[in-house]
């Protein structure tokens, strides 16, 4: 009897999960799994920790390695292959082997899409000047590498200050180098964080050695042969290097016309997770996930969520009608501005208005432990920004801060948001006391109690 083939294409967060998920379930699969890039599930997330030399080697800062499945007779990997076309009618799907540039067609009874993002480069004169990088991707990650040890390089201009950008700017400073941060918003991270919060992020930054520029909009990268200078409408900035970090755009153009793509190119599912083609499923950074606290369909580029819609594909993938649609997720993340330390979940204001949904939000500061501990290394100020229905007081975000490490304290956000908590079921939950660690009242117990109105205790 012959196995029912399951293509995969892109070997990230979400074909990975949707192999080990699909080899757990079912013993009749055929696996053929996709890669267009040479190196397999390179995790770009884990790039600073390499640049900073934090990784046992930069071959490890992978999901998996083919080999990993290789003693499998039902899973095969293909890099260096692109998928460049879908025919939906017959089944099949056409891929170029870059290796040979030959041409192949491959049968399919399931497909999932797990396409992906590609950085944007920005459309300047100048943007194709050596010493002008992206950082995703093994080969940029060594590139860059390469550049921060390279003493001849003493300038470097870091374009784009969400996660990316911080990132490289601090992966950057730490090697000793002179580092401008540019961004065309007012505010560093201003996508993820509020005012309040990011207004002791950029000047962490700018006590760090970090020059910050915001509001700049870039006009070209100056030189000849390689990069010298960034200009932009305020100033020209010496650069040896620039690594752009100005967003990324979903992987798509090759499913246009067969694939139903909304006007920025994100694919559109339904509450399956299954796109306008029958047995065709699409899931990861490329796609509008569904969130729980914008009740709307986004895009959402994190890992977790890959891995939660390839767990619920393939575990619904022979089902005629899942009995469930998919559940949607929070969008959680986390991150380190040199000694500061926040996560944030669910929606902020910026999130909220993108996706009209009124919020009121509440911002508290205060210490992590009792006040007869030392203000300091050991009870540090704790800033909690929360957000929530107005009418309901339903929790629709939130995020915390600190030089401590309290991002663990982000998760109990996320599950709060994942399961319509209300402000005062924040304020009332029951949380461990002990003043090694923290208050009587919970830092998050007290952040809700000042959101509605309480005094600290």
């Amino acid at each position: 009897m012959s196995k029912t083939k399951v293509v995969i294409v892109g070997a990230s967060h979400g074909g990975h999960q949707s192999i080990l998920e699909l080899l757990k379930r079912y013993d009749d699969v055929d696996i053929k799994l996709f890669e267009a890039g040479d190196f397999v599930s390179f995790m770009s997330c884990g790039m600073e920790l390499y640049l900073e030399n934090s990784v046992t080697d930069v071959h490890d800062v992978r999901n998996f390695k083919p080999d990993d499945f290789s003693a499998n007779e039902n899973v095969q990997i293909l890099n260096n292959h692109e998928v460049t076309k879908i025919n939906a009618d017959k089944k099949v799907i056409t891929v170029i082997n870059s290796k040979d540039n030959s041409t192949q067609e491959y049968p399919y009874d399931k497909l999932i899409l797990s396409s992906g993002v590609t950085p944007k480069s920005l459309p300047i004169p100048g943007n194709d000047l050596k010493n002008v990088f992206l950082m995703r991707g093994f080969d940029w990650a060594t590139q860059i590498k390469s550049k921060l040890e390279d003493k001849n390089v003493k300038n470097i201009t870091v374009v784009g200050a969400g996660y990316i950008g911080i990132e490289a700017a601090e992966a950057s400073v730490k090697a000793g180098k002179n580092v401008t941060l540019l961004d065309v918003i007012d505010r560093p991270l201003g996508t993820y964080l509020d005012k309040e919060m990011t207004d002791i992020l950029e000047k962490h930054l700018e006590d760090k050695g970090v020059k910050v520029v915001t509001g700049a909009k870039i006009q070209e990268y100056v030189g000849t042969d390689a990069v010298t200078g960034v200009k932009t409408n305020q100033a020209e900035y010496p650069s040896d290097l620039v690594i752009q970090a100005a967003g990324v755009k979903p992987n798509t153009d090759w499913l246009k016309g067969t694939i139903d793509l909304d006007d920025r190119g994100w694919i559109k599912t339904n509450e399956y997770l299954q796109t306008n083609q029958k047995d065709i499923y699409a899931i990861g950074d490329a796609t509008l996930a569904y969130s729980i606290p914008a009740n709307n369909h986004v895009p959402i580029a994190l890992a977790t969520v890959a891995r939660r819609e390839a767990r619920y594909v393939v575990k619904h993938l022979f089902e005629k009608k899942p009995a469930l649609p998919f559940g949607g997720v929070v969008g959680s993340s986390a991150l380190s501005v040199f000694d500061y330390h926040f996560a944030e979940s669910g929606l902020n204001s910026f999130t909220a208005q993108r996706s009209n949904v009124e919020v009121k939000s509440s911002f508290y500061q205060g210490s992590l432990r009792p006040a007869y501990v030392p203000a300091g290394k050991d009870n540090p100020t704790v800033s909690v920004q929360l957000f929530f229905n107005p009418t309901s007081h339903v929790l629709l975000g939130g995020a915390i801060l600190s030089t401590y490490d309290i991002t663990a304290q982000g998760n109990v956000l996320a599950l709060a948001i994942q399961h319509k908590l209300t402000v005062e079921d924040l304020a009332d939950a029951d949380f461990f006391f002990q003043p090694g660690f923290d208050r009587q009242w919970s830092i998050l117990n007290v952040a809700a109690q000042h959101a509605l109105g309480e005094k600290d205790f």
